[in-house]
């Protein structure tokens, strides 16, 4: 059976790795943010970076500046989908230490590790990343700072904790740094953080996740995100999904909050506003790569939409 969510979030095409063993003892805490040269190993230019710790065992708290800390507990996954610089601590008000400073580089295979603390209470984690050289996706744009998975919630999910715990150790020792396997598992975990989420949130919170759930709706929102250049039409995607254009139309505006048209026509130009301010890719590729015929009417849906056309969005955002 498909899984509009895992087909949906599939299109951003993130590929994942492990990075950094970190074996922590109470009183510690530092801050940290992945950077383009922790994913080398895995891809040359990442545009999109999502951060995420395995903690192993122990405990610890989690912190993005403005917002309150969550507790993270041995067998939870945290995931930071902007990879906003953040801090983590065995507990609060302490002064934080940057994790950069800290690391121990790789030997031969084997991974970078932290061994750092006081003495007390013991602390096992693993960090690592998902992230794309494609175009900035507002996909994860959309999503909160952090989100957190329990992958001890349910007997189906054992299988996702001994995966984690096996290819945790194997990166420890080393072996298969590189591995497809983890990737695919990375995957999962934001997959499952990302549902966990949609069944927690409030409805104002949601967005494009209210419809995911709908095995119409859902299957056009992969569709649409899969390939936002195709120049898709209301009764084309009625037809990939099964029903008629006015049934098609009825409920994807009643799940989404607006026309399947209006939200990929809205999508193409988040897309493209996100590659503005995080790329220096040409206007006229940009135009292309999210489905206009030209610059020109790029440039003059974008104005529309934002007020200002595309260069002068630019120029503003490097200005600030």
């Amino acid at each position: 059976m498909m899984d509009p969510l895992r087909e949906v979030l599939g299109t951003v095409r993130l590929t994942g790795g492990i990075f950094l063993d970190t074996r922590l003892t109470a009183p510690w805490c530092f801050y940290t943010k992945v950077r383009g040269e922790d994913c080398e190993p895995f891809l040359a230019a990442p545009t999109q970076i999502i951060a995420y710790h395995v903690v192993i065992d122990g405990s610890l708290l989690v912190s993005v500046e403005g917002a309150p800390a969550i507790q993270v507990h041995g067998g939870e996954i945290v995931l930071l989908p902007r990879n906003d610089a953040h801090t983590l601590a065995s507990g609060p008000g302490l002064e934080p230490k940057n994790a950069h400073d800290l690391i121990q580089p790789a030997m031969g295979r084997g991974m970078a590790r932290i061994s750092y603390g006081g003495g007390g209470d013991a602390v096992h984690l693993v960090c690592g990343f998902l992230a794309s050289e494609q175009l900035c996706n507002p996909l994860i744009a959309g999503l909160p700072r952090i989100l957190k998975v329990d992958v001890r919630e349910g007997t189906s999910r054992d299988w996702v904790e001994a995966s984690v715990r096996f290819a945790a150790n194997e990166l420890i020792e080393g072996r298969g740094a590189s591995s497809g396997v983890v990737s695919r598992l990375s995957e999962l975990l934001f997959v499952e953080a990302v549902r966990n989420y949609s069944l927690a949130a409030k409805d104002q919170e949601l967005g494009w996740l209210k419809g995911i759930a709908d095995q119409h709706v859902g299957r056009a929102l992969a569709l649409i995100h899969g390939n936002i250049s195709s120049p898709w039409s209301v009764e084309a995607l009625a037809r990939e999904v099964g029903l008629s254009r006015s049934a098609f139309v009825d409920r994807f505006t009643t799940l989404v909050g607006t026309s399947p048209i209006r939200y990929l026509t809205i999508l193409r130009l988040q897309t493209a506003k996100l590659n503005l301010r995080e790329t220096q890719t040409t206007l006229a590729r940009l135009a292309s790569s999210v489905g206009y015929e030209s610059k020109e009417a790029f440039s003059r849906a974008f104005k529309r939409e934002f007020g200002l056309s595309p260069a002068r969005w630019r120029d503003q955002q490097t200005v600030g």
